[in-house]
């Protein structure tokens, strides 16, 4: 994880704001553990509830109201909406399932991360990406999406950085 604090440290320096659902403050833990982490991370939100989502991060209600808040653009959305709320250059969000939800289609669980990347007088970037977690248990989906949506980061970062 020290790699990531490089990453972060520049230069230029970067700063880092999390947004989570799914993962319930697992992804704002793993970068809290980091050594120097209040060099860079500005904190974290986690927001459960469409109003939440909305009021909190700028979610629209009319994109996530109708996928229960579980998709691609939820979390982009979400991501970018950290970006706002801690005045961050780089965000990490997380939604989805822990555990299987029939009524909203999910026969197990998953979760979508996302990042955002907004560097000053540049266009925004945003990646995305699903997590899978078949047979996994609420702990272990949680914890899945949370390894997913680090690695996704440092991976990305590095990339962004280039």
């Amino acid at each position: 994880m020290n790699a990531l604090k490089t990453l972060f440290l520049g230069p230029p320096p970067l700063t880092l704001g999390v947004a989570e659902s799914l993962t319930s403050g697992h992804v704002q833990a793993r970068i809290g553990a980091i050594s120097g982490a209040s060099q860079f991370f500005l904190g974290g939100v986690t927001a459960y509830t469409l109003d939440q989502k909305v009021q909190l991060l700028g979610v629209e209600r009319s994109v996530a109201q109708p996928v229960n808040c579980v998709s691609a653009r939820v979390a982009e959305q979400m991501a970018v909406g950290a970006c706002r709320l801690f005045g961050c250059s780089v965000s990490i969000a997380t939604t989805g399932y822990a555990e299987p939800s029939p009524e909203w289609g999910a026969s197990e669980p998953f979760g979508w991360w996302a990042l955002a990347y907004v560097p000053p007088l540049q266009e925004t970037r945003i990646r995305s990406g699903r997590t899978d977690c078949p047979g996994a248990s609420r702990i272990q989906a949680q914890e899945l999406v949370t390894d997913a949506a680090v690695e996704a980061l440092m991976r990305t970062l590095a990339e962004w950085r280039g």
